[in-house]
């Protein structure tokens, strides 16, 4: 009986400790690092010498480490309005105490420049900026509307750029995907702000729909959402990215009944209907990186 009870009060803390660094999220940018190096960056034919790349995995590391330390101190600050939004995931997360919490965080950044010293100086470097970033966003600019969205998404797809500079390929065409990537998360991102409305309020938290409401946030979303039609009209027209094509001939159509449901309805329903449909044009967007030449 006794280890039946502490067998399952170790399973609720690891459950707890995976909810709080988002792990999901962890491995999709894993998964996507991955096969971006593949298919994008690497000007390689060879998957497996990609692979077994050594580098490549401490990269891929170093980015997760990183990335699961910013949920982690993301965690403390949002803790209250989370509450709010997100009752029954936040009271999960409460299995593991501050303390745990904190230890994990300076591990998991040790790690980080571990991992990315062996790769080389400009990695460590690189790795040792985007940790202060992340914690600076989070102590300090994540309270900000615009500024911290927009902070908050280019920490997002970061990670992407240390692989395109250690494969020393940061062409147009490549920024150009990143742009079309960056609006989409930043959509995402300002949906969820909406979705989240009451308890940014309740905790005066500045959110971009608790400053300026929901409407001219929809207006917003809908200024980004025709720059990612015209950024895929011109991946379309400008650059021979194969069968990948498809991908972006999908994501125009895509966001016309998107424009229909935000401008339509104002509930929490429907904002989480249009989060998860962005959820599902990035996993798409991630896979057709596959059909890439």
């Amino acid at each position: 009986m006794f280890f039946s009870f502490f067998n399952k009060k170790i399973i609720i803390k690891i459950l707890s400790l995976f909810s709080v660094v988002r792990g999901y999220n962890v491995f999709f940018m894993m998964f996507a690092q991955l096969v971006s190096s593949i298919f994008i960056f690497s000007n390689s034919n060879d998957i497996f010498s990609i692979i077994l790349d050594f580098n490549i995995w401490l990269i891929i590391l170093s980015s997760a480490s990183s990335i699961s330390a910013g949920y982690i101190i993301n965690n403390f600050y949002d803790v209250d309005k989370d509450l709010i939004n997100r009752p029954l995931k936040t009271i999960l997360e409460k299995e593991i105490s501050g303390r745990t919490k904190l230890m994990v965080y300076i591990i998991l950044n040790f790690l980080t420049l571990i991992f990315s010293a062996l790769v080389s100086l400009k990695a460590f470097l690189f790795f040792s900026f985007y940790i202060f970033g992340i914690f600076i966003y989070s102590i300090k600019i994540s309270k900000y509307p615009f500024i911290g969205n927009f902070l908050s998404v280019l920490l997002v797809i970061t990670p992407f750029f240390a692989i395109a500079l250690y494969y020393k390929n940061l062409s147009i065409e490549i920024i150009t995907h990143a742009s079309f990537l960056f609006f989409v998360i930043l959509i995402k991102e300002l949906i969820k702000d909406l979705k989240n409305l009451k308890g940014d309020f309740t905790m005066n938290y500045l959110s971009v729909p608790v400053i300026y409401g929901e409407e001219l946030t929809k207006s917003f979303i809908t200024i980004y959402i025709f720059l990612i039609i015209g950024i895929s009209f011109s991946l379309i027209i400008n650059y021979d990215i194969s069968l990948m094509v498809y991908f972006y001939f999908f994501a125009i159509p895509f966001f016309f009944p998107f424009l229909y449901l935000l401008w339509k309805f104002n509930d929490n329903k429907y904002y989480e209907i249009l989060h998860n449909s962005l959820k599902t044009l990035i996993i798409i967007g991630l896979f057709s990186i596959m059909f890439h030449s």
